[in-house]
């Protein structure tokens, strides 16, 4: 009777403190904690690959800020693949310039309350490609750091910018082929309607809820 009386004092004094513990916060789960281990930033694999990132800025086909501040955050065998690519466009004296990565749920989120047409944007409870950290958009640069023309700007939503389009200028046509076989040879897909989305083929990966530190 003795060491049950002492078993449970101690119990129930582990429960009242433990009770008495303030919760952990949204921002510090697990989940997040190893999530984040899951991505690398680009700009640490390869700072020669431009980036400019749309959805950081206003300047994107919304108008507003969608990201809390710039970076291309990608899986890292996405990462790797995005530097090979780059590298072998270097040897050409041309290189990648990035205007999307991964996109957090939370800010695919902001993006569909903005604009809430799944023609253009993919709802949450879908999930995007860019939402796995498995989708990139992005354009070729010259040795000057000059965008080569692609037909349109980025974004564009018109049969202008789509790929089975034929019906543009010869060198556009040159400029998107430089860039889907550089994209292609590394294992990545276009999309019919944006020269500028490709999605990695080679892994499948989870949606991600986790947003980088903007620090």
């Amino acid at each position: 009777m003795r060491y049950f009386l002492f078993f449970f004092c101690a119990w129930a004094y582990c429960a009242t403190t433990l009770l008495a513990q303030p919760a952990r916060p949204a921002s510090a789960s697990l989940e997040t904690f190893f999530e984040k281990d899951e991505f690398v930033d680009l700009a640490s694999l390869d700072p020669t690959i431009m980036l400019d990132i749309r959805y950081a800025t206003t300047n994107n086909f919304t108008k507003s800020k969608i990201y809390d501040c710039p970076k291309c955050m990608l899986r890292p065998e996405v990462a790797r693949a995005i530097v090979k690519a780059h590298k072998s466009l270097q040897r050409q004296g041309m290189g990648l310039k990035m205007f999307d990565c991964y996109r957090p749920g939370p800010y695919q989120q902001r993006l569909w309350d903005k604009v809430p047409n799944p023609d253009y944007v993919t709802p949450p409870s879908k999930g995007s490609m860019h939402s796995r950290g498995a989708a990139v958009d992005l354009t070729v640069v010259d040795k000057n750091g000059v965008e080569l023309d692609m037909g349109t700007a980025y974004d564009f939503f018109g049969v202008e910018a789509h790929t089975d389009n034929l019906k543009l200028p010869a060198h556009v046509l040159s400029n998107r082929k430089i860039l889907r076989d550089a994209l292609a040879e590394q294992g990545f897909k276009g999309i019919r309607t944006e020269w500028w989305h490709f999605s990695w083929q080679r892994k499948k990966y989870p949606l991600s809820n986790f947003v980088w530190d903007c620090k």
